[in-house]
Parts: C-alpha cells; sequence; structure tokens
C-alpha cells in the first residue's frame, strides 16, 4: 500500500456524537479521509482538478433533475420546452445555461486531468485499478454527454444521433443483420423519432446516478493507493505528507474560484457559444445539415472515424482509442513514473498533446481531401504513441536522477530550507 498508514483524530464531543460514533462512525471515517489524509505535500494546482470533476458532477446532477421537471421528451414539445424553460421558468434560463455550458466544463476539465495523469505517470504501479477506473468514468461521461446532446431536438441534435447511431449498422459486415438488429433497437423504430428520444432521456437522467457510483470506486481506489506527486515519488516519512484538510482542500478552493470565473464568464456572457447553430433550428427528417458535427469535446474522436476509408474501421478506430487508454500502465515501460524526468519522452508528450488538438480541429472540418489526409496522419500518431512510443522510449531512455524522496524534492526547490511534518 502506498502512503502512511493513519488513523482518524475525530473525538465527538457530543453525547450524541459519541452515541453515533459507537454505533456508526461515519464522521470518523469522513475525518480520516477529508481531514486526515496524508498527501503529498508538493502537489500542484493540476491536482485541483479532481476536486474540480466533483464538483462539476454534483453541479451536472443538481441542475439536471431541475431542468427534469419541466422538459417534455417528445419530437413535438422537446425543442419548445427548451424555449419555455428560457423564458418562462424562474430562473430556468441560468439553470439550462449552468447545465449546457457545465457539460463543456466538465469535459475540459476531465481531459486536463487526464493529461496531468499522462504527464506525471499516475497510471503506473500500484495505481492500474485507478486508472482504469478514470477511463470507465470517461466512456460513462461520453455516453451520457451524447444521449444529452439529443434532448434539445433542434436539427444537430436530431442529425447526430442518426448519424452516431448508424455507425452500429457496420457491425452486419461481422455478423449479417447484428448492426441492423442494433440500430433499431436504440431507435425503437426504423428512424430516429421521439421514442429514440424518449429512450435517450430515460438513459441521460440515469448514467449520471451511474458516474456518480464509479466515481465513489475511483475515490476509493484513490484512497488505498495514495495521490502521486509531480515527483513521482509515493509518501515514505511524515515529512513528505501533509493532511489533506487545510492545505490539499484550500488548494483545491483556489483552483475551483478559478475555474469557475471561466465557468460563470461562458455561463452568462456567452451560454451559447459552445453550442452549434443549426442545434437552434427545430428538427426537421427531411433536411438534411450541410455539415454534421458533435460537441467540441467529442471532435478528436470524430476525426479518427473519418480518417479511416472503411465504415467498420473507422468504428473500430474511435472505440480504440479509447481502449487503448486501458492498457496505457503496461504499455509505458519507463523506470520513473513522472516525465519531469524523461527528457526523450517529453517531447513525444507534447507531440502528443498537439495531435489531440489537431484531431479536435480536423474533426470541426467538412471530410474533405486535404482535411481527411492530415487526420489520418494525426491518427496514425495517436496510436503509435501508446503502442510503439510509450514501450521503446520507456526501454531506450535515460531519465535524469529522480530524488530520493518528496522531502529532498521540496528542499531542493526551496534550496535548502528546513520542513518538518505538518501538523493536523
Amino acid at each position: 500500500m502506498s502512503g502512511l498508514p493513519h488513523e482518524s483524530t475525530y473525538e465527538p464531543t457530543t453525547a450524541f456524537g459519541k452515541w453515533l460514533d459507537a454505533r456508526l462512525p461515519i464522521f470518523r471515517m469522513l475525518h480520516a479521509q477529508a481531514v486526515d489524509f496524508p498527501t503529498p505535500r508538493n502537489l500542484n494546482y493540476w491536482w485541483t482538478f479532481g476536486g474540480i470533476l466533483t464538483f462539476m458532477l454534483v453541479a451536472q446532477i443538481v441542475t439536471g433533475v431541475v431542468l427534469a421537471m419541466h422538459y417534455q421528451p417528445s419530437a413535438e414539445a422537446a425543442f419548445d420546452s427548451i424555449e419555455a424553460i428560457r423564458r418562462d421558468v424562474n430562473f430556468g434560463w441560468l439553470l439550462r445555461n449552468l447545465h449546457a455550458v457545465g457539460a463543456s466544463m466538465f469535459f475540459l476539465a476531465a481531459y486536463v486531468h487526464i493529461f496531468r495523469g499522462l504527464y506525471y505517470g499516475s497510471y503506473k504501479a500500484p495505481r492500474e485499478v485507478l486508472w482504469i477506473l478514470g477511463v470507465l468514468i470517461f466512456l460513462v461521461m461520453m455516453a451520457t454527454a451524447f444521449m444529452g446532446y439529443s434532448l434539445p431536438w433542434g436539427q444537430m441534435s436530431l442529425w447526430g444521433v442518426t448519424v452516431i447511431t448508424n455507425l452500429f449498422s457496420s457491425l452486419d459486415s461481422i455478423w449479417k443483420g447484428l448492426g441492423t438488429t442494433i440500430v433499431e433497437w436504440l431507435w425503437g423504430g426504423f428512424s430516429v423519432s421521439g421514442v429514440t428520444l424518449n429512450r435517450f432521456y430515460a438513459l441521460h437522467y440515469l448514467l449520471p446516478f451511474v458516474l456518480a457510483a464509479v466515481v465513489g470506486l475511483h475515490l476509493w481506489a484513490l484512497h488505498v493507493v495514495g495521490q502521486n506527486s509531480p515527483t513521482g515519488l509515493d509518501i515514505k516519512t511524515p515529512s513528505d505528507a501533509v493532511p489533506f484538510t487545510p492545505f490539499a482542500t484550500s488548494k483545491d478552493a483556489a483552483g475551483l474560484f478559478a475555474f469557475l470565473l471561466l465557468f460563470c464568464w461562458f455561463a452568462f456572457f456567452l451560454p451559447d457559444y459552445l453550442g452549434h447553430a443549426d442545434n437552434y433550428t427545430p428538427a426537421n427528417p427531411l433536411v438534411t445539415p450541410p455539415h454534421i458535427v458533435p460537441e467540441w469535446y467529442f471532435l478528436p474522436f470524430y476525426a479518427i472515424l473519418r480518417a479511416i476509408p472503411s465504415k467498420l474501421g473507422g468504428v473500430i478506430a474511435m472505440f480504440s482509442a479509447i481502449a487503448v487508454l486501458l492498457f496505457v500502465p503496461w504499455l509505458d515501460t519507463s523506470r520513473v513514473r513522472s516525465t519531469k524526468y524523461r527528457p526523450v519522452y517529453r517531447w513525444f508528450f507534447w507531440l502528443f498533446a498537439f495531435t489531440c488538438l489537431a484531431l479536435g480541429w480536423l474533426g470541426s472540418k467538412p471530410a474533405e481531401a486535404e482535411y481527411v489526409f492530415w487526420a489520418r496522419v494525426f491518427t496514425f500518431y495517436y496510436f503509435a504513441h501508446f503502442l510503439i512510443v510509450m514501450p521503446l522510449v520507456g526501454w531506450f531512455e535515460t531519465p535524469l536522477k529522480v530524488p530520493g524522496s518528496i522531502t529532498e524534492a521540496v528542499l531542493a526547490k526551496n534550496k535548502g530550507a528546513k520542513l518538518a511534518p505538518a501538523k493536523s
């Protein structure tokens, strides 16, 4: 087990508190995990995105539950009910803006969290299960967002659902009739209709609670193995750690406040900026938009899908782009965790980050010759990064000298300042 063993310092002060603690020590458990939990003392602000994601999940569930009370999941009334929420429901405009913009902010924080984990090697032993649960969270997020994108029932909602669900028909080339059966089951008929919308509405309401359950497992796994650190070192001595509260929580609060400024700026001043203009036109199955695109956070995977000339190959590549993340703990053969001490791999990491941004931009463009060409180039490197670069660079690279402990790294950074174990 990584980290230091610790016991809760919680002491109930009231008669009721002592009575409850003897029978259900829930406050003792919460105190041990949220106050006394030993945290690496050198965590930087990239680690605040875990707390930001927790806040965003709660915000999305709360706003979503309230919006569901006013939404009408039918092809005839869905679009108008969204407009009624914005215009006629008390503070409906605010709830709808917070929920719609919140989806984008949720994915923005998730992408930062994932890239932080990749940079600092947070997937390496003993955190493999923690990483895999994180990838599963990402998958559930994507499914939830896709279902939610259908609910406004605008042009892009209708045709986005039509295009994406039709991808399953490619399975007919593996097993005759399988793909068509899946598509018709998803649609609830032979075309996207109000039945489809009603099904997606039910799933969109359910999946956030599934997401919350997986997040609970993710946090549990985190508190078993302990947090990684920017040096990639685990806690070895009391001087390496500080209590989670107030040290980490105060940093999380500062990071969350800065993130909320960005969130509120979009929610109050540019609530429609991150959406597509066609989605503010009622769905019309007789008129196809000239360029069908998903939300921005799906664009890299959409570019990978279109980069492959075969329909089935594109579907396999798109899902493989996510599935490959599950195997990162075993694909990376480096002896050290943190890219901070990997001078060769660091260049490849930033090339990978640029590749993801390029795929996102290419996914927003029409499927024309030059865009498809570059999408294929960047799709090749996306997979090569995991399947070729990670194993080979890990074998041949000579890492920089890693400090002996977190304390040694902090002292070196602060030029000899003395550190004592923080008291809780």
